[in-house]
């Protein structure tokens, strides 16, 4: 509470000037602010929402900041993580024995966690398989029908002799839409092939007949850019 609230009532402030109370020429006038040109950008420092964390984004930031190192005679551009790495290695790789402590940790601690995700992967990719074919046989027996999976069974291809599971079919209702208007337009150019060779046999005019060629063979390549894009996807 300021001093001058604490006068007694009726009766005015004995002083002009002290804390909080600045000479009158010296004072902002009314209605005018004190920091005209306003807040600097960011100077808030408002607290992160619950939902934030700000300091993770900050840590994330820092580590994938691109730096300039040496590597050897010339200078390279590294994020901050790989610079921070690649010194650890050259001083392990020096006989530092606390770096190469570090660094084994980290090495062991990363490929033991690439391997859990790799075996997560494998094992969910077997499970969704073998229980949709299951189910598919179900339907085909019953004379069911229902709608077909995404992916679809047929398109998990597992190597049990590697370890590995992966997908050569669409996985989404857009990589199906997608498959299925690349195999519309595919439809589309062969038509036109037809109609184009058919249009070069019954034509006397050699001129016309190298335009109408000219035509099959850009057909033909978009045509070959097609099947190479559907036979990837499925």
């Amino acid at each position: 509470m300021s001093r001058d609230k604490l006068q007694p009532p009726g009766r005015e402030a004995t002083y002009d000037v002290g804390y909080g109370k600045p000479p009158k020429a010296t004072r902002f006038k009314a209605g005018q602010s004190g920091n005209p040109r306003g807040r600097p950008k960011g100077s808030h420092n408002k607290r992160p929402a619950l939902h934030e964390e700000r300091l993770k984004d900050i840590i994330l930031d820092e580590a994938y900041r691109d730096i300039h190192v040496r590597d050897g005679d010339r200078m390279v551009t590294v994020p901050m993580a790989q610079a921070i790495i690649r010194a650890l290695a050259v001083n392990a790789a020096k006989g530092q024995h606390r770096a190469q402590r570090l660094f084994a940790e980290i090495l062991a601690t990363t490929e033991r966690q690439r391997r859990a995700l790799h075996d997560d992967w494998l094992d969910t990719a077997i499970t969704y398989k073998v229980e949709w074919d299951r189910e598919l046989a179900r339907r085909d027996r019953l004379g069911i029908e229902g709608p077909e999976p995404l992916p679809h069974p047929d398109h998990v291809k597992i190597d049990l002799n590697a370890g590995t599971a992966r997908i050569v079919g669409p996985a989404t209702r857009e990589e199906l839409a997608e498959l299925q208007e690349w195999k519309e337009r595919k439809a589309t150019f062969e038509e036109e092939l037809v109609w184009l060779e058919a249009e070069a046999d019954s034509t006397d005019d050699d001129a016309v007949r190298q335009i109408i060629i000219n035509d099959i063979t850009k057909t033909k390549e978009v045509l070959a850019i097609i099947e190479r894009a559907l036979s990837q996807a499925q």
